[in-house]
């Protein structure tokens, strides 16, 4: 975002991709997502999933930096909440160390938990696929439901594939297993239909609406697939189970205080001020075309524009 916005002050006009800046960004946010995937080969679902909260509260208090967003209140109390449900969860998440191999990937994908939740789970996702293409609802929660769902799915096989590969670098070889390349497989095929329908809810609903009930249904999805597949919460003490519960509970109250209220920017205006960006003193005025990478100025414009 602030790329965009620096590349729509510039004098010269080129496309977004021959930004520097931009490609800064877009690295860290690949290899943040590669962190993300590796850690599901050190840890819990149940500890990783709910932690996808810090990013909510990070991005907002980054915009002020960044962006200069005006610091609200509801952030600062989002955020306090976040962090002490981060807390609780880390504290009270389950501690389970085992060695998810190949042969046990396997074992479990046969076990009757899991069967069990398969066909249930891929019953609701018919049902909720037959109403929004066949009778055509679009409704956030269908929509956020199905990205659960297929999560749910991609996480159990993010887990399986980034175990068998840590394994497999300590030199404890994993990747002859043909199971290593059908969870693979589904992990890719997860992965890009909740993209599907993820960019579907974000193009009907405002962000506010979308990040904090997609976060709440991914967590929900995820650590009740780790429970069944994986059996994280094995041997838990039942006050360990609540706390945790309790610290799921303060992370979703976070992430609905600091998206409450907060509206998404509309220009009401045909033109984008440049006095108003981050390290930009120019008072030109631009119009962005949205058929295009790049970004076209109207600096003569008539006072009937103005």
């Amino acid at each position: 975002k602030y790329a965009h916005l620096r590349l729509a002050c510039q004098t010269e006009l080129k496309p977004y991709y021959m930004s520097k800046l931009w490609w800064c960004g877009t690295t860290l946010l690949g290899l943040g997502e590669v962190g993300n995937f590796t850690a599901y080969g050190f840890a819990p679902i149940a500890l990783i999933a709910p932690l996808g909260c810090l990013s909510v509260t990070g991005s907002a208090f980054i915009s002020v930096l960044f962006l200069k967003k005006t610091m609200r209140a509801a952030d600062i109390l989002g955020g306090t909440l976040t962090v002490t449900g981060t807390y609780l969860l880390v504290t009270f998440a389950p501690d389970v160390p085992q060695e998810i191999t190949a042969r046990r990937v396997q074992n479990y994908l046969v076990s009757w938990p899991f069967l069990v939740y398969s066909i249930i789970g891929i019953i609701i996702f018919c049902i909720l696929l037959y109403f929004y293409k066949r009778k055509a609802v679009k409704h956030i929660v269908v929509l956020l439901m199905m990205v659960a769902l297929l999560a749910s799915l991609t996480v159990i096989t993010v887990k399986a594939v980034a175990s068998m590969i840590t394994l497999s670098a300590e030199g404890k070889m994993q990747l002859t297993y043909p199971v290593f390349y059908i969870m693979s497989i589904l992990m890719a095929i997860s992965c890009a239909f909740q993209v599907k329908f993820l960019d579907q809810a974000m193009h009907l609903y405002e962000a506010t609406a979308v990040v904090p009930l997609n976060f709440v249904f991914f967590t929900t999805s995820a650590i009740i697939s780790g429970v069944i597949f994986y059996r994280e919460f094995q041997s838990t003490a039942l006050l360990s189970v609540f706390m945790f519960l309790f610290g799921c509970l303060l992370s979703f109250l976070g992430v609905f205080v600091i998206a409450k209220n907060k509206k998404e920017e509309h220009l009401q205006i045909p033109f984008i001020d440049c006095g108003h960006i981050p390290g930009q003193n120019l008072t030109c005025k631009i119009q962005p075309d949205p058929h295009s990478s790049r970004y076209g100025t109207l600096n003569n414009e008539d006072n009937s524009v103005k």
